[in-house]
């Protein structure tokens, strides 16, 4: 006797499943030979002794195996959490309690748009609350071990709420517009949806540092001095439209490091967070004398889960960092991305166009007498096309190893490689990354080389 075959919409069904699977078993085979580099490299190999001390290492190592176990649970939860949802029924199960509570609010089948916004509002507060566990385990357990945590439990849940509504503030009204403009947009809807979406994500790059960021975060001007005008000065000579530099308060949340460019045009500006700045990390203040008692003592015991002197860089650091990250703007990178992402969209919607009137699809995920075209959008657009979104991530990651080797050396001609090739040392300190890595999972995983690789490309300049 055989076994019968299956259904279109079965082999649909089966192929999202068995694919995603596979992509869950590739990481964890990646993440498990990264994670027996961490469990056999107990001494600073003999090419990093110059570069990190064997505590720092220790401490380094003892971080990424608690990262790497966290990683590997949370990620079979999220791939069983998923599986279950799709054999279960929970996309149409939850499409049709919105539904019942349109209905009980006096909406008819008609209003689609409506029933699909109760339907992602319900979608996220789910999501939400299940992720909710990892992200406080993340934060108060690992973060906190390791001495990067500053966030207290009131903090974090005040910030997760905030974030929860600011996000449903622009994911609706978004959603909505977009599912206006298909349902209106005719046989070339396609092109109006990308050019919305086109749109939107440029005004909120636009708007997100100046009126989004600031709800969450302190953001000051940097001092009149000499990091300023050294700043400014350098700007100037690559011709960057620079018009305010800010220093935001990161160290709220956490002591890793980061700087960043925005804006467009001839209105660009410059953030760089506290810690990243010798003179404005609080770890640095854990011995100062214009701290408080208190403050003094919580200061130190964040410290001295890391033993680090300082925190952060000098002027002449962060100036070779800055001149990494203008790199990205002078050589075209920021416009390469864009150009690539907006290209790539306009073919995800155009074969969207193609694929929404099958039947078979919506089937497939339980959704047998009706075909919204949110459901349609998530169907597509997260299981059918992730095969190609497993390609084009692999694509776009050795791509930005490629903009960050290039980004190095534009620093590098600017006559800044000692001082980045510093800086980069430091950072590594400071964020307790790892410098020995298993070569598949970094060319996977990795959107930047490995450290090693980027010291070695600048050390004949740092040795002249």
């Amino acid at each position: 006797m055989s076994l019968p075959e299956l259904s279109v919409e079965g082999q649909i069904f089966y192929s999202v499943l068995l694919f995603s699977w596979i992509v869950y078993i590739w990481e964890a085979y990646l993440a498990r030979r990264q994670r027996k580099v961490y469990e056999v490299t107990r001494h600073v190999p003999a090419e990093l002794g110059n570069i990190m001390d064997p505590e720092t290492f220790e401490k380094s190592r003892l971080y990424q195996l608690d990262k790497s176990t966290f990683s590997f649970w949370s990620g079979l939860y999220s791939e069983t959490e998923g599986t279950l949802i799709l054999v279960l029924g929970g996309i149409p199960f939850l499409w049709d309690v919105s539904e019942r509570i349109l209905e009980r609010a006096g909406f008819g089948p008609d209003y689609e748009i409506v029933h699909s916004l109760v339907f992602l509002l319900l979608a996220t507060l789910f999501s939400s609350f299940t992720g909710l566990p990892w992200s406080l385990y993340n934060t108060f357990v690992i973060e906190e071990k390791h001495g990067f945590n500053q966030q207290t439990l009131g903090f974090f849940f005040k910030d997760a709420i905030k974030k929860f509504l600011v996000t449903q503030c622009i994911l609706l009204p978004v959603t909505s517009l977009l599912l206006y403009i298909i349902k209106i947009g005719g046989d070339y809807f396609f092109i109006y949806a990308w050019l919305f979406t086109l749109v939107v994500s440029l005004v909120l790059v636009t708007i997100y540092a100046d009126y989004i960021a600031p709800l969450f975060d302190k953001f000051t001007p940097l001092p009149e001095g000499e990091l300023k005008e050294a700043i400014e000065t350098m700007s100037k000579s690559i011709d960057f439209p620079l018009t305010k530099v800010y220093v935001v308060e990161g160290s709220k949340r956490s002591s890793h490091s980061n700087a960043y460019f925005y804006g467009f045009f001839k209105n660009k500006r410059i953030v760089l967070f506290d810690t990243l700045l010798e003179g404005y990390s609080p770890l640095n203040k854990a011995n100062s004398e214009e701290t408080s008692e208190n403050e003094n003592e919580d200061l130190k015991a964040k410290a001295k889960v890391r033993t680090q002197i300082k925190q952060g860089c000098n002027n002449q650091e962060v100036l070779a960092v800055l001149g990494h990250e203008l790199g990205h703007w002078k050589l075209g990178h920021t416009v390469k991305n864009i150009v690539i992402s907006q290209v790539n969209s306009f073919l995800c919607f155009l074969l969207f166009a193609a694929l929404i009137g099958r039947k078979e699809l919506f089937a497939a995920f339980g959704f047998y007498s009706t075909q919204p075209t949110l459901i349609g959008l998530m169907i597509i657009f997260q299981f059918i096309f992730s095969p190609y979104n497993e390609v084009l991530s692999f694509c776009l990651t050795v791509l930005s190893r490629r903009f960050e080797f290039q980004a190095d050396a534009f620093a590098r001609n600017l006559g800044k490689a000692k001082d980045l090739y510093s800086a980069l040392i430091k950072l590594n300190k400071d964020n307790l990354g790892f410098p020995v890595s298993d070569w598949m999972f970094s060319m996977w995983h990795y959107s930047h080389p490995p450290l090693l690789e980027r010291l070695q490309a600048l050390k004949v300049e740092k040795q002249n």
